[in-house]
């Protein structure tokens, strides 16, 4: 039953150029903040008073209110690194009485301050000036206190958002790497078994051709990454390689045809990506039928897209199979899995028996070159040298 589915400077280790974000470091970028902040209210105060003709000796008074709540907002902001933990209602309550005190005490300050400067000043004078004060400095440690808490939302969810996509790299990694190690037992088993049985005829020379090869595809399959991408051409030469082991155990009873166009030969593809179509052919094919099968592998460009054909000519789904969409098997469902990961829903997987006999997929994706944007791998295809490059139609 078919399945569906040189060295460096010491100066230049120390010296980093590199851009980085502003919330990389929070400490540097809280003081930041707090200093530009402060500054700026500084700058505004002083402008209204120069703007407004008012003696210059309140410049003075000026510099001490911005320095006393840089002050008194530093001791804010050691209770609220704490309470922003907490339960919102903690959080909140605690926010508005730290809020409301820091008030208090700012305004009652100020007003000193300027009283003393502007000498004789009557009790009521002080409390017009203590009512100004509260008004002005309420406004300026709640818009304090809501940037800070704005600012810190912002930073963590951004944090949150970065680990989410990193623990979705992650998961995507690990399961493109599960979908990589399924390689059929059985083709490992039948291998192995067919080695130990030359070895055994003492037919040295095929059992070691067969080793090596086996030994280049495991290779290539193991140690490259599962989320990368190779060429058509380093693609087909590393299936050539799988064939080769094959024929040594179907000999003609496996025939294969590449049909490959010139022009695409470094088209980009997910690694691996027609080893399990090919595996599925053989299990299903070849392997029931004494006289063997036919594989064709044909790769045409169709537009912006890159179209694969894998078929054969066995007996196809036959009435009495069940729908292969409820199939155990993992050779087509590894596929559409692995093209699912790659490229999204811009993607085609078809499936179907065809009239004449024989079964049919085809599969489409959009067509990438190293040059457009694509990333290959540093992993070269196995050595195939009974294989031939992969242009124009051959046989394996």
């Amino acid at each position: 039953m078919r399945g569906t589915n040189s060295a460096r400077p010491k100066f230049m280790a120390v010296l980093d150029l590199g851009e980085q974000p502003f919330f990389a470091n929070k400490s540097r970028a809280f003081w930041n903040l707090q200093a530009a902040g402060w500054a700026g209210v500084t700058a505004l105060y002083s402008v209204t008073v120069i703007a407004n003709n008012q003696p210059l000796s309140l410049l003075f008074e000026v510099l001490i209110s911005t320095l006393t709540g840089f002050s008194i907002s530093l001791l804010m902001s050691v209770v609220f690194r704490y309470v922003i933990n907490q339960r919102p209602l903690v959080t909140w309550v605690t926010t508005v009485a730290v809020v409301f005190s820091a008030t208090l005490l700012y305004a009652y300050i100020d007003t000193w301050v300027l009283q003393t400067i502007r000498e004789g000043a009557n009790e009521t004078a002080f409390a017009q000036l203590m009512v100004t004060a509260l008004f002005r400095d309420g406004l300026l440690l709640g818009g304090w206190s809501a940037l800070y808490f704005a600012i810190n939302y912002f930073v963590r969810a951004e944090e949150q958002a970065d680990q989410l996509i990193r623990l979705e790299a992650a998961a995507t990694s690990a399961q493109l790497n599960m979908l990589r190690y399924q390689l059929n037992p059985h083709f490992l088993f039948n291998t192995l078994n067919s080695i130990s049985t030359l070895v055994m005829l003492k037919q040295t020379d095929k059992a070691n051709a067969m080793l090596s090869r086996l030994s280049s595809f495991l290779r290539f399959t193991l140690i490259n990454e599962a989320e990368g991408k190779v060429t058509l051409a380093q693609e087909i030469d590393t299936l050539k390689a799988y064939m080769d082991i094959e024929k040594m155990r179907f000999e003609e009873r496996l025939r294969v045809e590449f049909s490959i166009d010139d022009d695409i030969v470094d088209a980009l593809v997910p690694s691996l990506m027609l080893q399990p179509l090919v595996e599925n052919a053989i299990k299903y094919a070849v392997t029931p039928q004494e006289d063997g099968a036919d594989i064709s592998i044909i790769a045409q460009r169709a537009g912006d897209r890159l179209r694969v054909i894998v078929s054969d000519s066995g007996p196809g789904l036959q009435a009495t199979t069940p729908d292969p969409k409820l199939s155990t098997g993992v050779g087509m469902a590894n596929t559409r899995e692995r093209l699912l990961q790659a490229y999204g829903e811009d993607q085609r997987f078809d499936h179907y028996a065809r009239s004449g006999g024989g079964f049919e997929v085809v599969i489409e994706f959009p067509y990438q070159t190293k040059r457009s944007g694509g990333e290959t791998q540093a992993i070269s295809a196995p050595d195939n040298r009974s294989a031939v490059s992969p242009v124009g139609v051959v046989n394996a």
